[in-house]
């Protein structure tokens, strides 16, 4: 969960950063010698670092709630106050605030470097003379604000975890205790945010991935490395095959890369110097610098420069769907959502800058396809570059307002409503990216078309035009799923792993009464699995009731229950998931239905 800067506090932002200097006051009360570290904002709440004498336990944040209860209801203003820099330095010396002396001495030796997005809500980088302080009661705490006017604004709070965090990102450091709070504006608010985190538990990917036999995760292997079973790779099959489909028809072509590459090719692309970090690198025996690919497009733009094509040869449109790795820490992985190899559904087109508005569209098109299959309501952000940091995007100036002014034309050509941001360009160029509202109100980034300008100057990309001349050309990125297994873990929660009929490992249980049943149910299995019908039944000696209720677990789409009305094969028994009544088919209209459905893609059987 990212940290917010404060340049960029909404009310609620305000709010809720109010609600971490309550917490560090009701930490203060309850461990008089602790030492505070920072207490920025995040998504819907606050966490604050802190040096305490001991452990703390999920008893203490009760206790630590409750104090912090008593300071909203005294409703207690919050008065800034400005002092020189030397004066904040003795007087959090003084208090045997640790912490905040060594953000200050760094902010007077080292300047803006010394701020991270976290710590910014300490201190001002900007003022490097002097800091401020707000006092609620008898407490004072290093910040540079903004709060409310008093304690009482707070609004609804509820402490939800404790985690580990090392001080200022640094493994070398102490490592502190986080306390992650939530706050919203009213109790009505803080209740149905918990309500929904309530079904998120529920539907928790990596709770269901294992009920559902989807994918598991070995120590052996390592974290954020998950391997997939048959029935978890089916689906991960099925969804990329329903993309390359959708590509296929519009003239994309299929090409496939190596899963390393000299250290040559990312200098070159510029993707070495912004992420050589994130990178798993080797060495050969010949001491030649390897990595393993962290994206895709390079490669890519290596397949494109091996001739030279005429204008009437654009666009070239290369697909790819292909295992990525990225060094992630040990901390940040989160089953499917953050892992260190990832599958990009990616496809890279090569045109020419008038030719950029109708591939942009056609991909808008596949997006808008495929979200709304599965019922995923879409919102779209412009993602900018930071004008105020031009030092961390390739290019100039000039190539990037270009860049940004043909995405701005093609989003406000649709319909869809966008909202621009700044600073979440990719580094190479701007991006219309998706965003997803699942069935419980989250919302999750999923596609992304890129414009890209950069690299086909990096690389020296042309075609050669009308007048026979080599003509500079542009380069579009495009990922309709982005990474295959976060879109899963999406998927899963968004239908609490009820998947659709022609995604479902397993479309039909056949369910047999009893051993008198079993001949039948074996026939019936092959005969539905000739139809191309994914359907098994099993030998197990238990009840109907048993049996049904474990397809039902596995939210499986239809069941048979086969007896002796069902021997014939004249007619089945259907029990259709999701509805109380059973139905009773013709065997070939319960096919003709099943397919049908499939064929269709219909979100329920």
């Amino acid at each position: 969960m990212a940290a917010k800067k404060p340049s960029e506090f909404t009310p609620v932002d305000t709010m809720r950063h109010s609600a971490a200097h309550v917490l560090a006051a009701a930490v203060m009360q309850m461990f008089p010698d602790a030492k505070l570290g920072v207490g920025p904002v995040i998504e819907n709440g606050f966490f604050y670092d802190l040096d305490l004498p001991r452990a703390l336990t999920p008893l203490d944040l009760q206790k630590l709630e409750a104090r912090m209860a008593k300071i909203i209801q005294r409703n207690q203003p919050f008065v800034r106050e400005e002092m020189p820099l030397d004066t904040a330095i003795e007087m959090f010396r003084a208090m045997k605030q640790d912490y905040k002396v060594e953000l200050l001495t760094a902010l007077k030796t080292k300047g803006t470097t010394a701020v991270s997005e976290e710590e910014s809500v300490d201190i001002d980088a900007a003022k490097k003379d002097t800091a401020s302080v707000y006092r609620t009661g008898e407490f004072v705490d290093l910040c540079r604000g903004p709060h409310v006017e008093s304690s009482g604004k707070v609004g609804a709070i509820k402490l939800r975890s404790i985690a580990g965090a090392y001080w200022r990102g640094d493994q070398n450091n102490k490592q502190l205790q986080r306390v992650y709070g939530l706050a919203f504006p009213t109790k009505v608010d803080l209740e149905n945010y918990l309500k929904m985190m309530e079904e998120a538990e529920r539907r928790d990917h990596r709770k269901l991935g294992v009920e559902l036999d989807l994918f598991v995760f070995s120590e052996l292997v390592g974290p954020g490395l998950p391997l997939f079973t048959p029935r978890g790779q089916l689906i991960r099959e099925l969804l990329d095959g329903f993309v390359q489909e959708m590509r296929a028809s519009k003239g994309y072509q299929r090409v496939e890369i190596p899963h390393i590459t000299k250290k040559d090719l990312y200098e070159k692309s510029g993707h070495w110097a912004k992420y050589k970090d994130d990178l798993f690198k080797f060495k050969t025996r010949e001491g030649h610098e390897f990595a393993m690919k962290p994206m895709n497009c390079p490669h890519h733009t290596q397949i494109y420069a091996r001739r030279q094509w005429s204008y009437r040869d654009l666009p070239q449109r290369y697909a790819n769907s292909t295992m990525c790795y990225r060094d992630e820490q040990t901390g940040e992985l989160s089953g499917l959502s953050r892992v260190r190899a990832f599958t990009q559904d990616d496809a890279h087109v090569f045109c020419r800058m008038d030719q950029v508005k109708k591939e942009m569209v056609m991909i808008w098109e596949i997006v808008q396809k495929f979200y709304a299959t599965f019922g995923l309501k879409l919102n779209l952000r412009l993602s900018l570059h930071d004008s105020k940091h031009p030092e961390k995007y390739l290019g100039d100036k000039g190539l990037w307002k270009k860049a940004e002014d043909a995405l701005r034309e093609i989003a406000a050509s649709k319909k869809l409503a966008y909202v621009e941001a700044e600073g979440e360009a990719a580094f190479y160029g701007p991006k219309l990216d998706f965003m997803a509202t699942d069935s419980i109100g989250r919302s999750w980034q999923v596609a992304t078309i890129q414009l890209d300008m950069m690299q086909p100057e990096r690389f020296d990309l042309t075609c050669v035009n009308e007048a026979g001349e080599k003509e500079r050309i542009v380069m579009i990125h495009a990922a309709i799923m982005g990474s295959i297994e976060r879109f899963m873990s999406v998927l899963i929660e968004h239908l609490g792993g009820a998947f659709p009929t022609w995604l479902a490992p397993t479309q039909v249980a056949i369910i047999p009464v009893g051993k008198d049943h079993w001949k039948v149910a074996k026939k019936l299995s092959a005969m539905l699995v000739e139809e191309g019908i994914r359907a098994e039944w099993d030998e197990l000696n238990e009840t109907v009731g048993y049996k049904i209720r474990k397809s039902e677990k596995m939210k499986i789409p239809y069941m048979l229950v086969i007896g002796d009305k069902e021997k014939s094969l004249k007619t089945v028994n259907v029990r259709i998931r999701g509805k109380k009544t059973e139905k009773r088919m013709t065997l070939k209209q319960f096919v003709v239905h099943v397919k049908e459905n499939a064929q269709k893609k219909k979100l329920t059987p």
